[in-house]
């Protein structure tokens, strides 16, 4: 690689970084392009460069961040072997990255910024962008399913059951809620979800 190549993945890295510190230090209003090229000491040009637009970089910081918690919960469906351990894995997994990365956590539930990002997006591209969780969780599930451990389930329902309760916890610890112990909370909620999962 050469230094030019270098230089522009370390200001590529410092941009990310940088917006993802403004947006959890100043919340959606002061999360702006003014702001994070300030903060980060790049240029406007350099900022469009690499990014084509601020939308550019916040799509980019998103779905990094999005890969980060399909990572953490992928690798915790790869130590199960059953699918109530699987459906555990999810939810403590979840929760444990809303814990450990609370910045990473709080920009992926800005809904209404991604929601605009999604929509604004090719068809093709909303969708890769709103379901790298989702599909990791249906290639897991998808065996359980074909065995009959797990009742057949759309993927809308997938959504409802499984990622939507997780992430309403998570939604409200990120909030300023702290009146739940989310490991606590992780083993009632994987009881619940498995109910709902199991076949009849």
């Amino acid at each position: 690689m050469s230094p030019k190549q270098q230089r522009g993945e370390a200001t590529v890295e410092r941009l990310l970084s940088t917006a993802l510190r403004v947006y959890a230090d100043c919340g959606r209003q002061g999360f702006t392009v003014n702001a994070v090229t300030a903060a980060g000491g790049v240029s406007l040009g350099s900022l469009y460069h690499h990014f084509g637009s601020f939308d550019g970089l916040a799509a980019a910081l998103h779905a990094r961040c999005a890969e980060e918690l399909r990572g953490e919960v992928v690798a915790a469906l790869s130590r199960t072997r059953t699918a109530r351990t699987g459906v555990r894995a999810v939810v403590t997994a979840y929760l444990r990255f809303t814990e450990e990365h609370p910045e990473a956590a709080l920009f992926l539930h800005a809904s209404a910024y991604s929601g605009r990002l999604l929509a604004d997006a090719p068809a093709d591209r909303t969708r890769a962008a709103r379901t790298p969780l989702l599909a990791a969780i249906e290639a897991w599930m998808r065996p359980f399913v074909e065995a009959g451990e797990i009742a057949p389930t759309p993927e809308p329902l997938i959504e409802a059951l499984l990622v939507g309760p997780v992430a309403a916890i998570a939604h409200r610890r990120l909030s300023g809620a702290h009146d739940a112990d989310l490991a606590g909370t992780a083993r009632i909620l994987s009881d619940r979800i498995w109910r709902a999962l199991r076949p009849e």
